[in-house]
């Protein structure tokens, strides 16, 4: 196994990356928020220019497992060669649960739990993000990979406001966080809230005109009313005081004790600023979930705060620590981290999220420095990727010209398109569409007269294709003459043919410049790297 690397993106199965590219206990702190096993589709969602959903959404991984050959194979690997205390609870839930959806969800869990115990250093926590629906089994497969002894806490966040939809029940409003270390010793750094506002006005209600800071009067004198050696006269007061007369004087001088009159017992000055704020407990309720309109969003549905990844990132790592996500979704953990002065390892199992990372990141941390292992680099690997899973290498390929794939299911005039970028290049700030169609197979020029028709209401139609394209389809490609930019007052080729290969060398569209204009992706905000602040993006 190579050296570890940091800052680094993985594409594929979290299970085999870790395998091969995670050596044993070299990670400070691990989280994760695993596709929960509630029948529900997630998907991620991309935003129109105005913020308006997108009605194409895309299926980035389906919340639901099933029992197949894999499962069974995950199955018998954990029972014959797991730890044996994990294979023994398995069998167990197996021989009870039976062969269904929640028993393929655990097996596949177990699995990835175990190899995440052994990549941790002795000094390390893992924090596991789930909901109510599977809080439970989860919690009995890490008590037997962690031990019960070092389960820490069961944190509970609110991750919404308040509905009032829930007629027969409840309404299910929080996730749950299961927070495990895996020794007796291991990193904490204690978390506060701030004073409450109400608070702060009833008791420190003193303002220093100097400084203008708030502070309030304690009191100075010693509960033991049988300390001779501390009893003593101070400004004209004779008590039982709590510190010496030398220390009582030297903070006299420094201005931390005061006399309201003569005769009046001295107070010492507590000032706000130096208090450290109220410990923050097992029930989050402060970290808000991500407004409609928040400059974080980004339209990944499964999207968490900042601030929430802030705090665990806080909480249970020093700066120069590594961060592991391996279902690293849209990359908050990530960026948590980058802002926090961590190294940091994320793993996703698809090229899309693993494009929406990238973004992301290079829009949060301009001229930041990451790697990204298990995507093509050649031919020869995408065209391997392309015959493993044509959905994969068509997000991969539209990832190269950073466009948005409209996902499987299209409506209406979208079809036959695969993805598309989006330009503003006129005043009126409308936007303009480059369709893409990506194929992986043999190509003919039907392909490019099919295009054409579909880009004729759009400004530009992109054609990348895996095989050299035929002499037929290039002329037919130039036959669409030009798109005329207003903005730019330039011509630009109406149809452009790109294969591959070219796209690997460096080739890119030829298209209005999109620094400024593109309106493809929701744009993540810039991210300050300033500690000591819960949550600092710039606008």
């Amino acid at each position: 196994m190579d050296t570890l690397k940091t800052n680094v993106l993985y594409y594929g199965d979290n299970l085999e990356i870790l395998r091969k590219y995670i050596p044993d206990n070299c990670i400070d702190l691990i989280y994760l928020d695993p596709p929960f096993n509630s029948k529900k589709d997630y998907n991620i969602l991309f935003k129109e220019n105005g913020g308006v959903e997108s009605e194409a959404q895309i299926k980035a991984f389906t919340d639901t497992w099933h029992w197949t050959q894999a499962a069974e194979n995950t199955y018998h690997d954990i029972v014959t060669n797991g730890p044996l205390k994990v294979g023994q609870l398995i069998g167990a839930l197996h021989d009870a649960i039976g062969q269904n959806d929640v028993m393929a969800y655990l097996v596949m869990m177990t699995a990835r739990l175990t190899e995440l115990y052994r990549v941790l250093k002795p000094t390390g926590s893992l924090y596991l993000h789930c909901d109510p629906t599977a809080s439970h089994y989860i919690k009995l497969a890490l008590d037997q990979i962690f031990d019960p002894a070092h389960f820490r806490n069961e944190i509970v966040w609110r991750r919404t406001n308040r509905k009032s939809l829930a007629f027969t029940r409840f309404a299910s409003n929080h996730d749950i966080i299961l927070r495990y270390s895996k020794s007796d010793k291991w990193i904490w750094n204690q978390q506060y809230l701030q004073h409450d506002p109400e608070y702060v006005r009833k008791f420190y209600r003193h303002i220093e005109p100097e400084t203008g800071r708030r502070y309030r009067l304690a009191d100075l004198t010693n509960p033991n009313k049988n300390r001779p050696n501390l009893t003593y006269e101070f400004l004209g007061v004779t008590r039982v005081w709590r510190w010496t007369r030398e220390r009582m004087q030297q903070a006299y001088e420094n201005g931390l004790i005061v006399q309201s009159k003569p005769g009046k017992v001295p107070a010492l000055k507590r000032y706000l600023d130096e208090q450290e704020g109220n410990l923050i407990d097992d029930i989050w309720e402060d970290v808000p979930p991500i407004q409609a309109q928040a400059s974080e969003r980004l339209g990944y549905e499964t999207q968490k705060p900042l601030a929430l990844l802030e705090r665990i990132i806080k909480a249970s790592s020093n700066e120069g620590d590594i961060v592991l996500d391996p279902f690293c979704g849209c990359g908050t953990a990530l960026v948590a981290a980058q802002k926090l002065n961590r190294r940091w390892i994320g793993i996703d199992i698809t090229h899309l999220a693993i494009t929406l990372m990238r973004n992301r990141l290079r829009d949060s941390f301009p001229g930041t420095q990451f790697e990204v292992i298990g995507e093509p680099v050649d031919l020869a690997s995408a065209k391997a990727l392309a015959r493993q899973d044509r959905y994969q290498f068509q997000w991969w390929a539209l990832g190269l010209i950073k466009a948005r794939p409209l996902g499987e299911k299209k409506k209406g005039a979208d079809k036959g398109i695969d993805g598309v970028i989006q330009f503003i290049d006129d005043p009126s700030g409308k936007p303009k569409r480059a369709v893409v169609q990506v194929k992986s197979g043999h190509v003919g020029v039907n392909a490019v007269r099919e295009l054409k028709a579909v880009a004729a209401h759009d400004a530009l139609g992109i054609f990348i294709t895996l095989e050299p394209p035929t002499g037929p389809m290039q002329t037919e490609a130039v036959s669409a003459g030009f798109y005329h930019s207003p903005g730019w007052n330039k011509d630009y080729p109406k149809i452009q043919i790109l294969t591959i290969e070219e796209l690997l060398h460096g080739k890119a569209v030829d298209m209005p410049p999109q620094t400024q204009t593109s309106v493809t992706f929701a744009k993540a905000p810039k991210v300050s790297k300033k500690e000591g602040e819960q949550l600092s993006i710039e606008q």
